[in-house]
């Protein structure tokens, strides 16, 4: 690892209505604009959580494969301030998603993908955020991740029973109490608005122990695509010993983590790193002439 081989940048895409949402980028120094490159877009965006770059050693993987890694810092995290949070949490929900897809239509205006080579990623509501954009745009990303995924919101937030329940009322509304509630959180619902498609290649996982989003709620959403969607390329890993945060352990981290990157390179084709000035694996690799997967769009 050369920490010089590598450079990070804050872009800014605009939003629908206007607002500037920030992007924090970091990319091999040698990973030029290109439209055929690989990218991929994460985002959270709920309960005011700021999701902050910081260094992973794994990344440097797929960026020393030519990809373009990026956070979109969304409304309904904490990144700006509260208004921020507020302004992407209970009837203004939408604009967290709204949001992602302007950020990943940035991308793609400013050169540095394209839709077919640009994955997303996102983890419980980061899975969320996956779902609805899924939903709004499938159109506009390549493949997608979404990692114990809360996707069955109407119905969980429904059920004052489930011991998260009442709580979860101050971030996404009560629609027991308020029509306007339902009929808003209806409309972005992943699991209620699934549609014929097509959707680009998914990669779900689930924990068999989770608390948070119980495992159902990731297997019936994947259900409903491959019933709704004939032919969708929809792979569901269940964590048979696992909760919300995935295998524990150091090494079931990276073997969990090493199924995603390989999920990735295998959606979107990266058969070679690409050509680079800086040596490295960006220069060649393991994978040079190697035949796309059966994930490859």
């Amino acid at each position: 690892y050369d920490p010089d081989h590598y450079v990070t940048e804050r872009l800014w895409a605009t939003a629908d209505d206007g607002t500037a949402v920030p992007i924090s980028v970091v990319r091999r120094i040698d990973r030029m604009r290109e439209i055929g490159s690989p990218a991929l877009l994460y985002g959270y965006g709920s309960y005011e959580a700021s999701m902050d770059p910081v260094f992973s050693s794994a990344r440097l993987s797929l960026l020393d494969r030519g990809f373009v890694f990026a956070i979109a810092h969304v409304r309904g995290g904490g990144e700006m301030g509260r208004r921020w949070y507020t302004e992407g949490k209970l009837l203004q929900k939408r604009n967290t998603f709204t949001d992602f897809i302007a950020c990943a239509q940035y991308l793609v205006e400013q050169g540095w993908t394209s839709p077919s080579n640009l994955a997303i990623r996102g983890g419980s509501a980061g899975g969320l955020l996956v779902g609805a954009v899924l939903n709004l745009a499938p159109a506009a990303f390549g493949a997608a991740v979404a990692e114990v995924p809360f996707v069955d919101v109407v119905e969980a937030i429904l059920d004052a029973s489930l011991p998260l329940t009442v709580l979860e009322w101050e971030e996404w509304g009560n629609p027991l109490e308020s029509a306007e509630v339902y009929a808003y959180m209806k409309g972005y619902d992943p699991y209620l608005n699934v549609s014929a498609g097509p959707y680009p290649p998914l990669l779900v996982t689930a924990g068999i122990n989770d608390p948070r989003v119980p495992y159902w709620q990731p297997a019936k959403w994947v259900a409903r695509l491959r019933a709704t969607v004939p032919g969708a390329r929809v792979l569901l890993k269940t964590e048979m010993g696992a909760g919300h945060m995935g295998p524990s352990g150091r090494y079931d981290a990276w073997r969990d983590e090493a199924l995603v990157y390989a999920f990735l390179l295998d959606a979107l084709g990266v058969t070679e790193p690409g050509a680079g000035a800086l040596p490295g694996p960006l220069a060649g690799g393991p994978f040079a002439g190697e035949p796309p997967g059966p994930f490859a769009s």
